[in-house]
């Protein structure tokens, strides 16, 4: 069965496909003629790749057909249009190979793919905690989506809150379930997932996620009972928590161009400083203009190509379609 939403998915995810043979990662690749290209880490490309070789897709073929090898994300400093995720996963949603697209590849991300963020969470000393470092951290990797924790009667929600996508859906819900799961020995089980829009297979899914799957619903997350947020995860480490949260509070600051306008950075930046007290208009006033003259300095631009006025943000969870 093929809906609507999933080729509105893939549409979504292909808006603004890069076309040429050229290799998108060279330093000031420009694709279309002379339009200047946004671009992101490597990081996510690289992640989502290697769960879908994973899962039996050809991604060395994928990449080809997008002008990449995938030795060039290898390199953690490498840069690639912000488009190339979106691409990537156009062309395996288009390819129907498997049912349940998100929910295998977010089954089948590593824990590391995303470093900063995933030891934010699994350092944590339970699995209610870590649900909170979640809502609380997403955002450092996906901007325009969000995580948030809902308090029910005798259980507790994690919404997950990326509108109608069912792809990034069933990828943030089977990323969190099968993480939380293997850093508790098998002992985290979610009473029951909960989907807007019907998934291919309802019932491969529910094996996949080892629980039930409520759909349609009026809402995307999971549920999970009160004596499991007591769970203790089995790497907690609240000394290297506490590093960890005090760079993740840094990297804001550290990287104020690289992705999104110039409110989201500033946003970013003061959200830091709210750690150590409410910043007074001076401080607001001295944080702008810093931001205004880096991102003046650089050019708009990052390993030589320059990111358009009229770009979209760059979004790790999903470019054109979060």
């Amino acid at each position: 069965m093929e809906s609507g939403n999933r080729r509105n998915d893939a549409t979504a995810f292909t808006r603004g496909a890069i076309t040429g043979s050229a290799n998108p990662l060279a330093a000031g690749a420009t694709p279309f003629g002379n339009a200047p290209v946004a671009t992101e880490s490597a990081e996510p490309l690289r992640a989502i790749a290697d769960a879908f070789a994973r899962i039996g897709f050809d991604v060395d073929a994928m990449l080809a057909r997008m002008g990449m090898r995938r030795a060039d994300l290898d390199d953690p400093d490498a840069l690639v249009p912000c488009t190339a995720l979106g691409q990537l996963v156009g062309a395996a949603c288009a390819e129907r190979r498997v049912p349940n697209l998100g929910a295998r590849v977010g089954s089948a991300i590593a824990i590391g793919a995303f470093p900063l963020l995933d030891y934010l969470i699994l350092t944590t000393d339970t699995v209610g905690a870590s649900l909170e470092q979640l809502a609380r951290y997403f955002p450092m990797v996906a901007p325009s989506c969000s995580m948030r924790m809902v308090a029910m009667e005798d259980s507790v929600r994690l919404l997950v809150e990326v509108g109608r996508n069912e792809f990034l859906a069933q990828f943030e819900v089977a990323i969190a379930i099968h993480h939380l799961r293997e850093e508790t020995n098998g002992a985290a089980r979610a009473l029951q997932a909960s989907l807007i829009d019907e998934p291919d297979d309802v019932r491969d899914l529910e094996r996949l996620l080892g629980c039930p799957v409520q759909t349609p619903s009026s809402w995307n997350g999971i549920e999970f009972s009160r004596a499991t947020l007591a769970v203790p995860l089995r790497r907690r480490d609240p000394a290297l928590r506490r590093v960890l949260e005090a760079h993740a509070a840094m990297v804001p600051r550290r990287h104020p161009a690289v992705n999104g306008t110039m409110a989201d950075a500033l946003r970013d930046m003061l959200a830091a400083q709210l750690a150590r007290g409410v910043p007074d208009i001076e401080t607001i006033a001295r944080a702008s203009s810093r931001l205004l003259r880096e991102r003046c300095s650089a050019g708009w631009r990052r390993r030589g190509a320059p990111i358009s006025r009229s770009s979209t943000t760059c979004d790790v969870a999903q470019p054109s379609a979060c």
